[in-house]
């Protein structure tokens, strides 16, 4: 059997129109973004604010809302931390959830380490925050509140738009970490009154080593004290010579996915629906599936077997069982277990996550695969 990619929530591959509008800023249009005194840069400098505005189209934001990093962890650290040192002199805490990508939890127990207050509100059995619990976190010391939109191994959406409004009526930020959903989902920060949002290109059939960060200019107009100093890049947010190739792939890969959105959604439903209804009559748990998930997204328990016997048995699929940022880790899902798995039951749950060059025929593979491991 021919190898089968099935995790594309860990990346996806750079799409062809991306990949050639990339190209040229390798080679013939080579110019520095911040050279101010000649074409070359002139024409770098305009490549990356098209770009930028190609990114606050996909997510109803203004392009000098829009700043450029390295990736989503990136962004992450500077939002996480450039808030807590804005703001301390107003309070020093932070609440957050349990099942956070590691970019958000590391990022919040270091800032433990220098001053921060940092509240972990857990999940339900569903994977979904309890807005009763998210209220009562909050105290007069809260600055900000970073929940994110999908979780990255479940696909669990939470009610980002509910639980801004629950923080804004305590004069708090919110922070939302959409990696995983911005090009797979319609996103708008309006809509979910989101202050600070982080998102990345490869996640969205664009390049790695690009991502966006998303701060509010406007009611209210959000302040980040910067991480880095030197040369005055994005605002004095993000100091560094820009990276114009995958800038340029990331604005790229932002306007495909706003023209094909609504397809590739009906594409991945429909394989999702697919394939959980093939595993209906084995013995196995779909994580998450009683409340919204992204429509790629597939978190399976197998039970009645172990994580060797499971690895053994889907030798050529492409999986993962959890985050791809803390797969050498080789510990339990920490999104699992939040969500009341036990560490044996979370080392047997598989992340199968779909992608527009997913197919059928793919899945009836692996379904063969499952179904002749437990026969």
């Amino acid at each position: 059997m021919p190898f089968i990619y099935l995790d594309y929530n860990a990346t996806t591959p750079v799409n062809e129109v991306v990949v050639q509008a990339m190209l040229p800023f390798f080679t013939d249009n080579f110019g520095n973004a911040s050279s101010a005194t000649h074409q070359a840069g002139w024409y770098a400098k305009q490549a990356t604010e098209n770009a930028r505005q190609q990114v606050a189209t996909l997510i109803g934001a203004q392009p000098d809302e829009i700043i450029f990093t390295s990736g989503a962890t990136e962004a992450v650290n500077i939002a996480l931390q450039g808030i807590y040192h804005a703001y301390k002199t107003k309070g020093n805490h932070i609440v957050t959830v349990t099942t956070e990508h590691k970019a958000v939890g590391d990022t919040c127990r270091y800032l433990e380490t220098i001053g921060a207050n940092i509240t972990f509100v857990p999940v339900n059995t569903h994977g979904q925050l309890d807005l009763n619990a998210l209220t009562q976190a909050i105290t007069p010391n809260t600055i900000a509140v970073c929940v994110m939109l999908a979780n990255n191994e479940t696909g669990v959406l939470q009610p980002v738009k509910e639980i801004a409004e629950i923080v804004h009526k305590y004069h708090c930020l919110m922070v939302t970490d959409a990696t995983q959903a911005v090009g797979k989902i319609p996103v708008d920060v309006n809509t979910l009154a989101v202050d600070v949002l982080v998102c990345s290109a490869h996640k969205m059939y664009g390049p790695k080593g690009c991502g966006a960060l998303y701060i509010r200019r406007k009611n209210p107009r959000v302040h980040l004290k910067p991480l880095l100093f030197g040369g005055g890049h994005e605002k004095n947010i993000r100091p560094g010579t820009l990276n114009v190739p995958g800038i340029v792939g990331m604005g790229a890969a932002a306007a495909l996915a706003q023209t094909n959105l609504t397809a590739q959604m009906q594409h991945l439903n429909h394989l999702l629906h697919y394939f959980e209804d093939a595993l209906h009559q084995l013995p196995v748990q779909i994580n998450g599936n009683k409340v919204p998930r992204l429509p790629n997204t597939s978190s399976v328990t197998f039970t009645d077997t172990t994580a060797t016997q499971l690895y053994k048995a889907l030798p050529q699929i492409g999986v993962a069982n959890g985050s791809a940022c803390t797969s050498a880790l080789q510990q339990p899902s920490h999104v699992l277990q939040a969500m009341g798995l036990t560490a044996d039951l979370a080392q047997t749950t598989l992340r199968f996550s779909f992608g527009v060059p997913t197919t059928i025929q793919q899945l009836n593979d692996v379904i063969c695969l499952i179904k002749k491991m437990y026969a």
